[in-house]
């Protein structure tokens, strides 16, 4: 068994409270034919630098029933930045098209077996997962982006086809753990991260 989920398996619920003052569950996402559940953080430079090609393809396949889940499991003691009010503060300023919510416990990235941010996870209609890894091929800088494969995963997911290539390495920072597992990662995900 992986660390991270295994293609096909069913999305994990979750009950977290977001940006918007709300508080979400898998189930309030159920109209929405698509779904792409990410983790994400305020501060990390790879997130930073591919937060507009994330914003892009979120809009682009909006109207094609797709829903983005932004999650910010990190640690708030290793970086304050990662904390509650400023990921208020960063939806405010950016007004990123998907509903950001806070895993201050970090079990939503545990039973998603989150490696990175961003790691980007997409499910079928059945939320099946059918998509896992990174966004892009070059998240810190946009300019040199030369593979999009979330956005050709959504495209095939949309079109109805097969998914060509399910799994990819995530690109990004170690999600950033709480006290003793400050540096955790099992070793069978340092494989998918080489």
């Amino acid at each position: 068994m992986s660390f991270t989920l295994d293609i096909n398996a069913v999305a994990p619920d979750f009950e977290r409270p977001a940006t918007d003052g709300g508080i979400y569950t898998l189930r309030r996402f159920s109209e929405a034919p698509y779904l792409v559940v990410f983790f994400t953080c305020n501060h990390c430079p790879y997130v930073i630098g591919s937060d507009e090609v994330t914003r892009q393809t979120a809009e682009k396949y909006k109207p094609k029933g797709v829903v983005f889940v932004g999650i910010n499991s990190n640690s708030e003691n290793t970086y304050r930045e990662d904390d509650f009010d400023h990921m208020v503060a960063r939806m405010k300023k950016h007004n990123f098209p998907w509903v950001y919510l806070r895993d201050q416990s970090q079990e939503v990235a545990r039973a998603y077996g989150a490696l990175r941010t961003p790691h980007f996870y997409v499910f079928n209609p059945e939320r099946k997962l059918v998509y896992t890894g990174r966004g892009v091929d070059n998240p810190m800088d946009a300019s040199r982006i030369t593979v999009n494969d979330l956005d050709r995963a959504l495209d095939e997911l949309t079109s109805g086809k097969a998914i060509s290539v399910p799994r990819t390495n995530p690109i990004g920072c170690n999600v950033k753990w709480e006290g003793r597992d400050a540096h955790w990662m099992p070793p069978e995900a340092c494989d998918l991260i080489r």
